[in-house]
């Protein structure tokens, strides 16, 4: 494997009884870089974050993460060793304040994680990490307020911030802008390049928002039935016209709206 490369899968499988939702899917992704998966619904792209992440077990195929083989680890696992991963639903603690959702994310995956219940002064470590978190992603005058008093835009951040918390090195990025308004959109985008680039993150990202894959993607990954259909650069990918009549001619006009 190729020093470049940090997350590799080969010929990755799952099914669901009769049902093939990732159909030998193999793609590398290379360290520091911004690759996206897209498809129509239904092409096993939130199935493949699973099995990247170990939410999920693989039927068939091998994953690697840095040269090892993380084919069979839990999610906790996975988490550890620096894969990071956010869903579609936000996913926060609504009563618990900012800076505790975020502390409570550093601590999870530190040396105290099972004493969420001592006092937060116990563990400064994780308050200073994250102070440091919610002034990186702009919830600075938010941190003492509860999470569910965050509009949508700021509880993605926020859930953006957890992720963050522990220093993963790869993030996985499933729909973040979902549910947003299209004008908050740019400046979460703006957020997650610039976390990209100046902490060295490599982000895969699963988005329906074309305008944001081709203006962000370093590499695309197009899949159509739990396969790929598709890989290369945006350039590549608008003007392929197997993807176009597959998933690009049906829901996107290049330079237009998406569909549906």
């Amino acid at each position: 494997m190729s020093e470049n490369i940090i997350l590799e899968t080969q010929n990755v499988r799952r099914e669901f009884g009769a049902l093939v939702a990732v159909d030998d899917v193999s793609i590398q992704v290379q360290a520091h870089t911004f690759h996206s998966i897209i498809g129509p619904n239904g092409a096993g792209k939130t199935t493949l974050f699973n099995l990247l992440s170990g939410n999920l077990p693989v039927t068939g195929g091998k994953i690697y993460f840095k040269g090892q083989d993380i084919t069979r680890l839990p999610v906790h696992h996975t988490a550890h060793l620096g894969i990071g991963r956010s869903f579609q639903i936000t996913n926060i603690f609504p009563n618990l304040t900012v800076l505790e959702n975020i502390r409570l994310a550093a601590q999870a995956l530190g040396k105290d994680n099972f004493r969420f219940f001592n006092a937060a002064s116990k563990f400064p470590v994780y308050e200073e990490r994250a102070w440091e978190v919610i002034e990186q992603v702009g919830l600075t005058d938010q941190a003492l307020l509860p999470a569910r008093t965050l509009p949508h835009g700021g509880q993605r951040k926020l859930e953006l911030g957890m992720l963050l918390a522990p220093d993963p090195e790869v993030l996985l990025l499933d729909e973040p802008t979902a549910g947003m308004a299209s004008e908050q959109v740019p400046e979460l985008i703006a957020l997650i390049e610039s976390i990209q680039e100046v902490g060295g993150k490599t982000v895969m990202l699963v988005e329906h928002n074309m305008n944001v894959v081709m203006s962000v993607s370093d590499r695309i990954t197009v899949m159509h039935w739990g396969s790929v259909l598709a890989e290369g650069a945006p350039d590549e990918i608008t003007s392929n016209e197997v993807v176009q009549q597959a998933y690009l001619g049906q829901l996107y006009e290049i330079g237009g709206k998406k569909d549906s």
